[in-house]
């Protein structure tokens, strides 16, 4: 018999007695997802995946020298020929086996990377930077939805990738060009120690345009004093919010990976700048999804407003029909809960503020 239609089957099985104990109200879909996801044996570092070799471009998601996913482009938002900035990205959490880590050369924890990565998230900056992305040695979801010290060695094992990918990241690009860091949920955690522990009191700080961190809480102090973005054209600063419905109540899948009791970063996408101004569906530069059958800029797609370090969508159109595992996580989530979403959800607005950023940094000095 044919293994492959078996899994298939197998596969599907699973998905529908998943859903039909979700049905059931008998056990909640965070608490299930958590369940599944974590690890039934402590952390051990004699027993973590191979580390990646960064040197390898077989260690990256996604470069400037190769034809990825992240070159993905439509006809009205192309891609940059000759970019004068480089894109630092990192992907969110890929993977839900019970694993402290994964390993960052699966076939499948790679190709979930690139689709649910470069391919819908890092692709909203090749308008403006040459993407690199890395793979990594990710964590288990559950070590940031339910801390532990296992939990903690095994983020400690990511970052080390992080950190190693960006040293090179430098190397292969330049030392002198200024560059984006962007990250997504765990990407943009990383992201966050990577600019508290790397980046904020060196040198480089000087080149960083800006770094796009949605996906997880933030203050100031978790990205090493780097202030939230406050007007269109500042630099140096960072653009993180958590797209959530009006209605939305905390679980266990809020990212909080702030570690002081400063305010949340928050800053509206449509509006380049922090503050709780509402913005309307009318101002709302697009959409874009493209993991759909027909990819396609959907402007005028939804209304926002920063409160208390979230970015709430009071109004929007439908999500388009992407695919069942998609959809699936959409709803497991909960209909107020646009994490899984939230780059695709202000795809058009990201890409025209980082343009601004890059146009401001890369300007010449005012004349005095």
């Amino acid at each position: 018999m044919n293994a492959r239609p078996r899994r298939r089957r197998l596969l599907w099985a699973l998905v529908a007695l998943v859903a039909g104990i979700i049905g059931t109200g008998v056990v909640a879909a965070p608490a299930l997802v958590q369940w599944l996801m974590t690890p039934g044996a402590p952390f051990d570092l004699v027993a973590v995946p191979p580390p990646p070799d960064y040197r390898d471009d077989g260690a990256w998601l996604a470069l400037p020298t190769s034809a990825d996913e992240a070159d993905v482009a439509l006809a009205e938002l192309p891609a940059a020929r000759a970019p004068a900035v480089d894109v630092f990205y990192l992907h969110p959490t890929s993977s839900i086996a019970p694993a402290w880590n994964a390993p960052f050369d699966d076939p499948q924890v790679r190709m979930a990377s690139i689709r649910g990565g470069t391919l819908i998230q890092a692709s909203a900056f090749n308008g403006v930077g040459a993407i690199y992305a890395p793979s990594y040695r990710q964590a288990s979801g559950s070590a940031f939805t339910t801390p532990s010290v296992d939990g903690d060695g095994a983020i400690d094992l990511a970052y080390l990738d992080v950190e190693s990918a960006f040293v090179e990241f430098r190397r292969r690009a330049g030392a002198e060009r200024p560059f984006l860091v962007v990250g997504h949920s765990q990407g943009a955690a990383l992201a966050a120690r990577l600019l508290r522990e790397r980046i904020a009191a060196r040198p480089e700080r000087a080149l960083l345009v800006a770094a796009y961190l949605p996906g997880a809480l933030l203050s100031s102090a978790d990205v090493g004093g780097l202030p939230a973005c406050a007007t269109r054209d500042a630099t140096g600063c960072v653009v993180s919010f958590n797209a959530r419905g009006p209605a939305w109540q905390p679980d266990a899948f809020e990212l909080d990976v702030s570690t002081t009791p400063e305010p949340h970063q928050c800053v509206n996408p449509v509006l380049g700048g922090a503050g709780d101004d509402p913005t309307t569906r009318e101002q709302h530069a697009g959409a874009v999804f493209f993991d759909v059958e027909t990819p396609a800029l959907l402007p005028a797609f939804a209304a926002a407003r920063c409160r208390d370090g979230h970015l709430i969508i009071s109004d929007h159109a439908p999500v388009p029909w992407r695919d069942l595992p998609s959809a699936i996580l959409l709803w497991i989530m909960g209909g107020q809960n646009f994490h899984p979403v939230e780059v695709q959800l202000f795809y058009a607005d990201l890409r025209a503020d980082a343009a601004r950023r890059v146009a401001a940094f890369l300007a010449p000095p005012a004349p005095h």
